[in-house]
């Protein structure tokens, strides 16, 4: 694949090392003006990794990326004058209020005070902070410093926004409005958005495509709809008791389930079998009588459509973990890198 200069964002064998660690091992992208492009992985897949090396934060070590018709690496300061970011760890000051991070944000844009006051405004009614603007940042809860590090990178408008896991740690009043903000973006002002995520909802809900990330290698790219449709089949999940007796069980009942008519895929994970099998509902009666000869102890039994957990299972062999209060050891080994 060859990087496309004219896409809003591409790549080439993009590749990045740390001592012992290759993270980013030969990512390729091309994602299209106008789309939201959701960088689905767990922690330490790589995904922080990736986005600071296309916002010029960090230097590839191989490869090439372009941003905005760019290349991040010949013209780093025209691509951080055109793009807005907000990373994972929010740079805001405790001391400032919100009003005067934003007005400092614009200034460095090179935005006159005249046009940076109505901005500011503007983007405060929009991240519902108008109330706020004028109390320091250390009293704001985290859903509303969250808003403010967005606005802030919304401030000299940008077309093209990299959002770094931007609801990690939220409840779930705070991570739906910042949803519906990044819709509007989206929606009403055609802006392109680049984010990275561990949230199978967010993925699903926001993104026009989605690329997973795992060892710091795409394993499967496309619209959320496209790769469920990938699957094919139906999703039986036996959930199972741990043990080296139900291990055993798992074992014979594995080997008869194998030899099922319409089995696609058996997969193992912690605590369940999942069966990935056409016409489910049919299957159901031979897979529990399959589990009672064999003397699997089932706790659960379902059956659904695919989801991207699904895919993400098929695709990297396991589940994916959300753990937000664990940062990605890739962003720690870029932050030491750019410093």
């Amino acid at each position: 694949m060859s990087a496309d200069a004219h896409a809003a964002i591409a790549a080439e064998g993009l590749v990045r090392t740390f001592p012992g660690v290759r993270a980013v091992d030969g990512i390729d992208l091309a994602i299209e003006r106008g789309r939201v492009f959701g960088f689905l992985g767990a922690n330490g897949s790589g995904k922080t990794t990736t986005i600071r090396m296309l916002t010029t934060l960090l230097r590839p070590t191989a490869g090439r990326a372009f941003v905005d018709g760019l290349d991040v690496q010949h013209h780093p300061n025209e691509v951080r004058r055109r793009i807005g970011v907000a990373l994972q760890e929010a740079g805001l000051d405790d001391l400032q209020t919100g009003r005067e991070l934003l007005t400092l944000q614009g200034r460095l844009q090179g935005m006159s005070r005249a046009e940076v006051g109505p901005r500011i405004d503007e983007l405060l009614a929009i991240v519902e902070l108008e109330d706020s603007a004028d109390r320091k940042i250390g009293t704001y809860s985290g859903g509303m410093q969250r808003r403010l590090d967005l606005a802030s990178a919304l401030v000299h408008t940008p077309t093209i926004v990299f959002l770094d896991e931007p609801t990690s740690g939220l409840d779930p009043i705070s991570r739906e409005a910042l949803w519906r903000y990044v819709e509007r973006l989206n929606r009403e002002e055609g802006v392109t958005l680049f984010l990275t995520t561990q949230y199978l909802e967010e993925a699903d809900r926001l993104a026009d495509e989605v690329a997973i990330i795992d060892a710091g290698r795409i394993v499967a790219s496309g619209s959320p709809s496209a790769l469920k449709a990938t699957i094919g089949s139906d999703v039986v999940s036996l959930h199972i008791e741990d043990g080296e007796e139900a291990s055993q069980a798992v074992e014979r009942a594995s080997e008869r389930i194998r030899a099922l008519p319409g089995l696609e895929e058996l997969r193992r994970t912690e605590d369940a079998l999942v069966i990935y099998i056409r016409d489910g509902s049919q299957m159901i009666a031979p897979i529990v009588t399959i589990a009672n000869e064999t003397g699997l102890s089932v706790l659960e039994i379902t059956l659904h459509q695919p989801t991207l957990d699904d895919v993400f299972l098929r695709a990297t062999g396991r589940r994916l973990e959300v753990d937000a209060d664990v940062p990605d050891p890739s962003a720690r080994d870029a932050s030491e890198a750019a410093a």
